[in-house]
């Protein structure tokens, strides 16, 4: 019996496949942390004999290479793609034979990339698989703009014509895998679904039940900016990456975070939003390890500053750099766990308040304040205070000599994205009040939306 193993990566919003039967296994578009798809494989008794990529990533770095050399396995990568490396060539309708009964047949589905296959798995007395990768999603697509505003349009008439071809080629009970969809920056918009089939993307999917024009101007409408990083990603898949070193950075003392602080270096507290604003070394910037912090780090740090990084504990700061290799930042120069206390020296912590959106609106009947607004373009164009300045957190450290002066009450949608801001606006000296509300509650405390959409 076939078993189709989803190993999810839900801060990058990604799944790597690991799929088996009776002794052998194949691999689709594996993470660069392989040591998670190993254990799998190991405990299920697989030996790994072939490992796919349905294109070349532009969200992270692909482990598929590290992987192929560990285990032996075939690496099956787009013939046309200008690869650095060997691989095995594969190209539109080749078929591989994986284990006694697995056929893995690929078919060219362009328009995340260029060069994007999917995969059809089918074998005897099963419904065939289909492995989409960032082509047809759950109720979605990849999104066709990654590789500049030059290929956009084209790419996304391909995207709509490749996501046809999977609906006329496959029955409607094909069940589909993709690689992006679950938070990722790739998909072109959200889905709940956990999993689907041909005949229901049929159903719901805009670019099957919709005509091409309607599908392409939504998609493109509906387009915002993606993480900085991503142009970083190409070129390392491209070159073929290594298995990540995730040995344990230098313990810092509280003399070289200074040091670091001091020469511009990055020094990440990695705690809640509450801890730090109660309490952390000055000059830090938080970017708390629940949630999505290495998109967002990844996203705001000048590429290529060295960083060091402050947690809880010793488990906290490893999953952190697992997060972090997987995005291609591979070195942490120092860490430190524990307490700010104790990472401060005699310096005295930094702090600011907190506050929601109630006492922000009471707050504006007694005194002139900035609301400062981090979320995205589209967020704000559907809704956003009347009165607030607009600075999207990836932009806020080239902007921060547009933020007025006084004290700036920052928001976002949830609180994440506002402490981060929260923490820039404080490492540059300005007053800061950090609002930790859900933004559906500003209109209850009784402050005036408007809209800036069409």
């Amino acid at each position: 019996m076939i078993e189709i193993i989803a190993i999810d990566t839900p801060t990058l919003g990604d799944r790597t496949y690991l799929v088996g039967e009776g002794a052998t296994a194949f691999v689709m578009d594996p993470q660069r942390d392989i040591d998670r798809v190993l254990d799998l494989a190991r405990e299920r008794g697989w030996r790994i004999t072939d490992v796919f990529e349905t294109h070349i990533h532009n969200d992270y770095v692909t482990g598929g290479l590290a992987l192929a050399r560990a285990t032996g396995a075939d690496y099956h990568v787009n013939a046309a793609d200008p690869l650095l490396f060997e691989r095995t060539p594969i190209d539109d309708g080749d078929v591989v034979e994986v284990g006694t009964s697995m056929r893995v047949r690929a078919l060219a589905t362009p328009g995340h990339t260029f060069t994007h296959l999917s995969y059809v798995l089918e074998a005897p007395g099963r419904v065939p698989a289909v492995f989409t990768g960032g082509s047809l999603l759950y109720g979605s697509t990849g999104r066709p703009d990654l590789l500049g505003p030059a290929h956009t349009g084209e790419l996304v008439k391909r995207q709509y014509a490749s996501a046809h071809r999977l609906a006329e080629v496959l029955p409607d009970d094909a069940e589909i895998y993709p690689t992006h969809g679950f938070g990722s920056f790739c998909s072109a918009t959200q889905s709940d679904a956990e999993r689907s089939t041909i005949g229901r993307e049929k159903q719901l999917n805009p670019v099957l039940t919709r005509d091409e024009r309607a599908y392409v101007d939504e998609l493109l409408a509906g387009l915002d900016a993606y993480p900085a990083y991503y142009a970083h990603m190409g070129p390392a898949n491209t070159a073929g990456p290594d298995a990540p070193d995730l040995t344990p950075p230098e313990a810092a003392e509280p003399a070289e975070l200074r040091r670091r602080i001091e020469k511009g270096e990055w020094v990440v507290d990695l705690r809640s939003r509450i801890a730090f604003a109660a309490g952390h070394v000055a000059g830090t910037l938080n970017f708390e390890a629940e949630g999505s912090f290495a998109t967002y780090l990844g996203w705001l740090i000048p590429w290529g500053t060295p960083l060091s990084l402050l947690g809880d504990t010793r488990e906290q700061i490893a999953e952190a750099q697992r997060e972090l290799v997987r995005i291609g930042i591979d070195r942490v120069e120092s860490a430190a766990t524990g307490t700010p206390d104790a990472w401060t020296g005699d310096k005295p912590l930094g702090s600011f308040p907190r506050a929601d959106f109630g006492e922000l609106a009471m707050v504006r009947h007694h005194r002139p304040v900035t609301v400062l607004d981090v979320r995205r373009n589209q967020e704000w164009a559907q809704n956003h205070i009347d009165g607030a300045v607009h600075i999207p957190l990836h932009e806020l450290l080239d902007r921060l000599g547009e933020v007025p002066s006084g004290e700036i009450w920052v928001h976002c949608q949830a609180g994440y994205r506002a402490s981060i801001a929260a923490s820039v606006l404080a490492a540059a000296g300005r007053k800061i009040v950090a609002v930790d509300d859900e933004f559906d509650r500003v209109a209850r405390a009784g402050l005036p939306l408007v809209s800036s959409g069409p």
